[in-house]
């Protein structure tokens, strides 16, 4: 993990991405945290795939499976107190396959404003059937039929 950022750090806004709902909001519990209350990255890495299969699972009208962490990438430490937003986005739909970027934002401080953004993800989902077989991810207009 990274360290804490500083004032001139990048990664520091003063609010969430504009014009964009997050798909999870949560706050971590003690429980989640390791004794120095440092979030364990599994917990945010959990809570990343359940964000991301929600954008996923609406496109592919049913049962999505996880089948590849793309990339992961800890920006800065999650604490207890935090919290978090977590915001995904379909970036390509293959023939049974959908990719999902993910970013998670911690507000912190919130007395402050502090938002910082703390881990981006990329997974991909496979659809799949009542058996758990890979299917087509429906054409588009299909959906809104």
């Amino acid at each position: 993990m990274s360290t804490s950022p500083t004032p001139h750090d990048n990664s520091l806004s003063s609010g969430l991405p504009a014009g964009k709902m997050p798909e999870l909001r949560m706050m971590p519990a003690p429980a989640d945290a390791n004794v120095y209350g440092d979030v364990f990255g599994g917990w945010i890495m959990a809570q990343v795939d359940i964000a991301g299969s929600l954008p996923a699972t609406r496109r592919a009208n049913g049962r999505v499976a996880t089948i590849s962490v793309n990339s992961f990438v800890f920006k800065h430490p999650v604490f207890v107190g935090d919290l978090l937003s977590f915001y995904a986005d379909i970036v390509k739909v293959g023939n049974t396959s959908i990719t999902v970027n993910v970013e998670v934002y911690a507000e912190r401080n919130r007395l402050q404003a502090c938002t910082v953004k703390v881990t981006e993800a990329t997974l991909t989902y496979v659809a799949t059937d009542s058996e758990r077989k890979p299917r087509k991810v429906p054409p588009i207009e299909t959906l809104i039929s």
